[in-house]
């Protein structure tokens, strides 16, 4: 319920209207950056233009509430706009909840190169588990599914982390993080 410029539930407030817009300006800029793909997987990922930064800056600047909050409004509009549907526990794990751990960079809002690395480190694993557990038939037959999860999500998110980190380094660096709080 909006009331007063706040979200509202049980009147306790949850976002101000400014982290609110604040949130869907994140979102939105993350989605312009998900479709300036580096490459592409077969099954799913890429790597994009650090499409996830504004994710995990929103997440160093507000905190982990307002971070997962905007994980996974960024991974439903990620289903929506480029689905890849094989069962519903898997679109789950895939989307909201995969992008809402992003999010766990607000637990480290001192420590960007930590949060970041978590952050992203979340969404690695549950893109395992969900390749282990909906992908598994893709692995070659002489491969373990579990290695083959933890290569083919492991590689784009390798890439995507490095590229996140320097791009929030360069950030923090320029004081850029700390404006508007």
């Amino acid at each position: 319920m909006l009331a007063e410029g706040k979200i509202v539930n049980n009147n306790r407030s949850l976002f101000s209207t400014k982290i609110l817009a604040e949130i869907v300006v994140f979102v939105s800029l993350a989605t312009i950056l998900s479709y300036i793909k580096i490459f592409g997987l077969p099954q799913g990922g890429s790597v994009t233009l650090a499409s996830m930064v504004p994710i995990l800056w929103l997440a160093l600047r507000r905190g982990a509430k307002v971070g997962f909050f905007s994980g996974v409004l960024y991974g439903i509009v990620q289903f929506a706009i480029d689905p890849y549907f094989f069962h519903p526990l898997q679109v789950l794990l895939d989307y909201p909840i995969a992008f809402s751990l992003l999010g766990l960079a607000g637990l480290f809002q001192k420590r960007f190169y930590i949060g970041v690395t978590l952050g992203i480190g979340g969404r690695f694993v549950a893109h395992f588990f969900s390749g282990i557990s909906f992908f598994a038939s893709y692995a070659p037959k002489e491969m373990s599914p579990v290695v083959y999860s933890a290569i083919y999500n492991g590689g784009y998110l390798a890439v995507e982390l490095i590229a996140s980190l320097y791009i929030i380094y360069l950030l923090k660096a320029s004081k850029v993080l700390d404006i508007y709080k």
